[in-house]
């Protein structure tokens, strides 16, 4: 696998499990009526009364991607106003990463309260190739139909799992309203491809560029990355670290709010 896929690889797994990470948490605090239920759609009517879509609007992060001590290139998420998605509210943000000659932009749609995903636009440029990729998740029939367009050819495929799909967001959202979350936490994330265990391992002090912070260290089983979230109401994304010898790390350099 080239330096950029293995890059690019790590990148995803992130995005992952950010997104899977707030949606379970935010299940777990509140009643089980039926767990097979996932997605709270807000109506129009009540969009403008919640806070929640747009207490975030105007977030930005910017990560330095790393091997090793070098910086490769950069990725930045932002927090777009929301909008309106076949008839209902929904979240809007931009993720967007630049290594050497390849880039990834992606816009990501998820659902007003669960922040499931519901439509990513990707393009992908890998000099000369530009690839576009749609993913349109169907959250009550836990289907995922993604479409590649690259140059005249397109492909389609239609994944089919046994509960909501979670994929690449990055919302550091739902886990804002946990005043605190236990070292030993456990969940397993359910990808379209495969499943694997997430634990929170330990509480930790991470020195970035940025500043000093208190974090949740979390680990992957198998040990595919680490993750590090700040542990303050914001609970930012600070640091990620994907398995190997390489050492790919993504790493916070700036982050910012305008309203």
């Amino acid at each position: 696998m080239s330096l950029v896929r293995r890059i690019q690889s790590v990148l995803r797994l992130f995005v992952v499990f950010i997104s899977i990470v707030f949606a379970i948490v935010f299940f777990n605090s509140r009643p089980r009526h039926n767990q097979l239920v996932l997605v709270r759609d807000i109506d129009l009517e009540e969009a403008g009364n919640k806070e929640d879509l747009n207490k975030y609007v105007g977030e930005k992060i910017v990560y330095n991607v790393r091997m090793g001590n070098v910086t490769m290139g950069k990725s930045v998420f932002k927090r777009l106003p929301p909008v309106e998605l076949d008839g209902k509210m929904a979240n809007l943000m931009s993720f967007e990463t630049s290594v050497a000659k390849f880039s990834d932009k992606e816009k990501i749609h998820s659902a007003a309260g669960t922040f499931l995903p519901l439509k990513i636009e990707r393009e992908v440029s890998n000099w000369p190739f530009l690839e576009k990729i749609s993913e349109r998740y169907d959250q009550d029939k836990f289907t995922l139909t993604i479409i590649k367009k690259k140059g005249k050819s397109s492909e389609q495929r239609v994944i089919r799992k046994d509960g909501p799909i979670h994929n690449s967001i990055i919302l550091p959202f739902m886990l804002r309203d946990i005043p605190e979350l236990a070292v030993g936490w456990s969940m397993t994330a359910n990808l379209p491809s495969q499943r694997f265990e997430i634990k929170l391992s330990s509480l930790e002090t991470l020195k970035l560029p940025s500043g000093e912070f208190k974090a949740y260290h979390f680990k992957s089983n198998p040990p595919k990355f680490e993750i590090w979230v700040s542990s303050d109401e914001r609970r930012i994304p600070l640091k990620i670290k994907g398995a190997g010898s390489l050492g790919y790390t993504l790493v916070m350099k700036e982050y910012s709010i305008e309203k």
